[in-house]
């Protein structure tokens, strides 16, 4: 199935993929160069927004799950980025242990945990799958509905490894992005290789810097291809510190709130744009359960003062101050079947393995897709292996088109590679 594309044909986002196109050697090398001296992610997912005048990443998963939802075409790519990986890391690396979230994982976690491992015994494996989860006490088999099985095993911890009864891995793989906090069975890890490394969790992550590193991104490639960084980079600002159970903190996220819709405006009209912009304030590490908002205006900025009353008079305690991300927002033009879908990447070590669309039939063009209700429809890839084609008419060619994806995804990897050199706690000097 190759799912219809409604996206603008005219405008900026077609001048942006032709420069893509008639760059593209320019483009590979600069990736090839910074390879050099950045380490790639050992896996990770980007959510992108095409809104038909640009294209951004909107959140970079480090600890992507959700692989079951890529195609069983797409799974030689994946095979092939997943041994050049592992052969940098640890060439003779024999054993796997991958760590899934903790907690009672759904069916379709299941499934992610079982194309993982598929994925990783074909790239030459052994793969066990070892739960740090105290509740675990022992070995626990669960039935998927397409008849496979996956076993999940409680971890056991010795002085300076970690892995299972009889076996002893040389590399282990997080698949669980230590929202809760970083469990001692995971600390002085100094004989295996962890991926990926711990400062890469929520603990230490945040989105702010994430999008601080990759605004230097766009630049640097944007000055290389012509084109303004804008387009391929959405406007953030961070918002520290914030107790939205007092007025001055709601005062101080209000005033970012209006700075970030200021350059949106003055942006789009620059370009002409007619749409109404507005910003999305999220956590700036893991979540919040205030959840993802958006603010197009004064109005919106009113209910969500409403919102945060409601939340506060339901605690016994104080609402903790928490630090926020406020971020132009990036429509999606995309659908699928008439319902609204962005993209998702999927990299391993510096190559784009695959994708598909988050797609979400309730919710419209400027809302978070990523919520309950939302279903999966691969990306064309029945044709991912297909080169690009220069020499078509930008904006009615599908692998055209997911090139320009996989730059964007591969630029906020290289963002995430910067990331994790600035946090690294090897650095003290980071922010």
């Amino acid at each position: 199935m190759v799912p219809h594309l409604i996206t603008a044909l005219t405008g900026p986002i077609n001048e942006l993929e032709q420069r893509v196109l008639d760059s593209m050697p320019a483009i590979e090398r600069w990736f090839r160069l910074e390879w050099m001296e950045h380490t790639p992610l050992f896996y990770s997912s980007v959510d992108v927004r095409n809104a038909g005048f640009k294209l951004a990443p909107i959140d970079t998963n480090l600890f992507p799950s959700s692989w079951n939802n890529l195609t069983p075409e797409m799974l030689p790519l994946g095979v092939q980025a997943a041994m050049a990986a592992i052969e940098k890391i640890c060439p003779e690396a024999r054993n796997l242990l991958v760590i899934p979230e903790n907690g009672q994982p759904s069916s379709f976690y299941l499934a992610n945990l079982a194309q993982l491992k598929r994925l990783f015994n074909m790239a030459g494996l052994n793969v066990r799958l070892g739960s740090i989860d105290p509740a675990l006490k022992k070995s626990t088999t669960y039935e998927l509905q397409n008849g496979e099985s996956v076993t999940l095993e409680p971890v056991i911890r010795g002085k300076r490894r970690l892995g299972l009864k009889d076996f002893d891995p040389c590399t282990i793989l997080l698949n669980n992005d230590l929202s809760a906090g970083v469990p001692g069975i995971l600390e002085d890890i100094h004989e295996q290789y962890l991926l990926p490394p711990l400062h890469a969790a929520w603990p230490t992550r945040r989105k702010s810097m994430h999008f601080k590193c990759y605004e230097e991104v766009p630049k640097r490639l944007g000055k290389l291809l012509g084109v303004d960084p804008w387009l391929i980079y959405p406007l953030s600002e961070r918002c520290e510190n914030v107790n939205l159970g007092e007025d001055k903190g709601f005062d101080s996220l209000q005033a970012q709130v209006d700075i970030v819709l200021t350059r949106v405006k003055r942006k789009y009209k620059e370009y002409g744009i007619k749409e109404k912009p507005f910003v999305v304030v999220k956590a700036d590490h893991a979540t919040h359960e205030l959840g993802i908002v958006m603010v197009r205006d004064a109005k919106d900025m009113q209910a969500l003062k409403a919102r945060i009353h409601v939340l506060s008079s339901g605690r016994k305690t104080p609402m903790p101050a928490y630090d926020f991300l406020v971020q132009e927002g990036v429509l999606t033009q995309e659908r699928v079947n008439d319902a609204v879908a962005e993209p998702v990447i999927y990299m391993m070590d510096r190559y784009v393995v695959g994708g598909f669309y988050r797609v979400h039939a309730g919710r419209a063009a400027d809302e978070n897709l990523n919520a309950p209700g939302s279903s999966y429809v691969p990306l064309a890839f029945e044709h991912g292996t297909q080169l690009p084609q220069p020499g078509m008419k930008p904006g009615i060619s599908l692998p055209n088109r997911f090139y320009m994806y996989g730059v964007v995804g591969r630029l906020a990897m290289l963002a995430a590679s910067y990331e994790l050199e600035a946090t690294d706690p090897s650095d003290q000097d980071f922010e």
